[in-house]
Formats: C-alpha cells, structure tokens, sequence
C-alpha cells in the first residue's frame, strides 16, 4: 500500500492544486449567471409559443441533453473560430465559459419552464382581470412563486456543474483536474492527487447542499404564512396601489389581514 499512495504525496499536492480552485469555481459562476439569464429566456420563448423562436429553442435543448459535455467542449473549440473568425485568438478559458454556459443554460430553461408551467392559471387569470399586463403578471406574481419551485432543481444542478468541470482540462485549462494532471506527469504519482481532487469535491459539493437545503426553509417558512391563509379559506384580491403590487386576503366574515 505505501508504494502505491504516499501520504506525504498528498500533503504536497494539496495546496498546489488547491490553487487551481479559483478556476473551477469561476467557470461554475460564469456558467451559472449565464445559464440562468439564457435559460429563462428560453424558457419564456417556449411557454410563450413564440413562433421560430420556440423551434429553435426545443432543438437547442434537445441536443444539449442528447450530447456530452466533451463533445460539446470540442464543437465550440474548433467550431466556434470557423463561423466566427473574429473569435480564434480568444483564450481557451474563454471557451470553456461558452460551453458551460450553453449548456447549463439549457438545463435550466427546463428548471424555469417547469416552475413557471406549475403556478396556478387562475393567478394569471386574475392577474389579467385586474389589468396587470402579461410582464407584470409574470415579474409580480408568478416569478416569485416559480423562484421557491425551482431552488431544489437548481441547487441539484449547480453541484452537477461543478462536477461536471473536471472536463475542463481537455482543452488544457488549468483547473482542479488539470492540476492534478500536470502533477501527475512531473511525479507519476495519479493516485494522490486525484485523492486530492476527490476532497475538494466532496467538500464543495456538501457546502452547496447545505447552501440550498437552507435556501429551500427560508423560502418555505416565508411562504408559510400565505400557505395556512388559502387553507384556511381566505379569498385572494390583487391589489395595485402606487405602481407596487400587494397580496390582500380577505376573510369571508369581511375582517382581513393584509401579508
């Protein structure tokens, strides 16, 4: 066994490739930000059945899902400069930032549709019948409850992403992976630094499920209120006043509280 794994070896790698950490999480950032504000666009082009748009949209999600992210990496790299020469001389990072994004972006449009797809119809209904435009039904009223829907989804795929990061390497970025692997060739020891890299990972992953498993009761134990008001048989009136949106519940004996 002490041939094959040497503790010192981990001891040693540790830091260094710890220093590569600030790679992998800035391309988890960059693909989250770009992924969210993509994917809800996406999203919103599909529910909305906008013509062209929405064909596009569900051919660009159904090869995303249908590919790996390694064939994807290597479309980007070497397709991306053919169509668009102008883009030949950016950095390697820069295309692993395209391919991430993209990718997450169409997992997410899923997330976002699927949240925004389960809040009630009759909230836009109503919504309508008061005069909110479709804009501000979707900003005031359902975005906000389609946010708590999908925190659980996002949370699962933002760990995917990170993981799913250790790719990165293939187009020779120094990341976490990448480091363990330019190691490994300068002391032929594989085995503690991908030890190494599964601890980082690990790590990072537990922190994000504990980031969204708080997110997930803070947003629960805010909408508890709202929750017990419709149980208990309450009827909802939206209300506008000075361009802000309030939630009026009105008991049925006429004596209500306003949330």
């Amino acid at each position: 066994m002490s041939d094959f794994f040497k503790w010192e070896y981990v001891v040693s790698f540790f830091p260094k490739i710890l220093s590569a950490l600030p790679t992998t999480l800035a391309i988890v950032a960059v693909a989250t930000a770009v992924g969210m504000v993509l994917g809800l666009a996406i999203a919103f082009v599909r529910i909305e059945k906008v013509p062209v748009l929405s064909q596009i949209s569900q051919v660009f999600v159904s090869f995303i899902r249908g590919t790996p992210i390694l064939v994807q990496l290597f479309l980007i790299y070497y397709g991306l400069p053919i169509v668009f020469t102008a883009l030949a001389n950016i950095e390697k990072i820069d295309y692993v930032y395209i391919t991430y994004g993209l990718s997450t972006a169409a997992f997410f449009s899923e997330i976002f549709r699927s949240a925004i797809s389960s809040v009630a119809t009759d909230q836009k209904e109503a919504a309508a019948s008061v005069g909110l435009t479709k804009l501000q039904t979707y900003r005031r009223i359902i975005l906000p409850q389609a946010v708590r829907i999908a925190i659980p989804a996002t949370g699962t795929m933002i760990v995917s992403l990170l993981q799913d990061t250790s790719l990165a390497f293939s187009l020779g970025v120094i990341d976490v992976i990448g480091k363990v692997r330019a190691l490994a060739a300068l002391t032929y020891r594989s085995l503690e630094g991908y030890f190494v890299a599964a601890i980082i990972f690990i790590v990072l992953s537990i922190v994000l499920e504990r980031v969204f498993a708080w997110l997930i009761k803070r947003f629960q134990f805010q909408s508890k209120a709202k929750t017990e008001v419709t149980q208990a048989g309450l009827d909802p009136e939206i209300l506008i006043k000075n361009d802000e949106l309030f939630n009026t519940y009105t008991l049925k004996s006429g004596k209500g509280e306003t949330y």
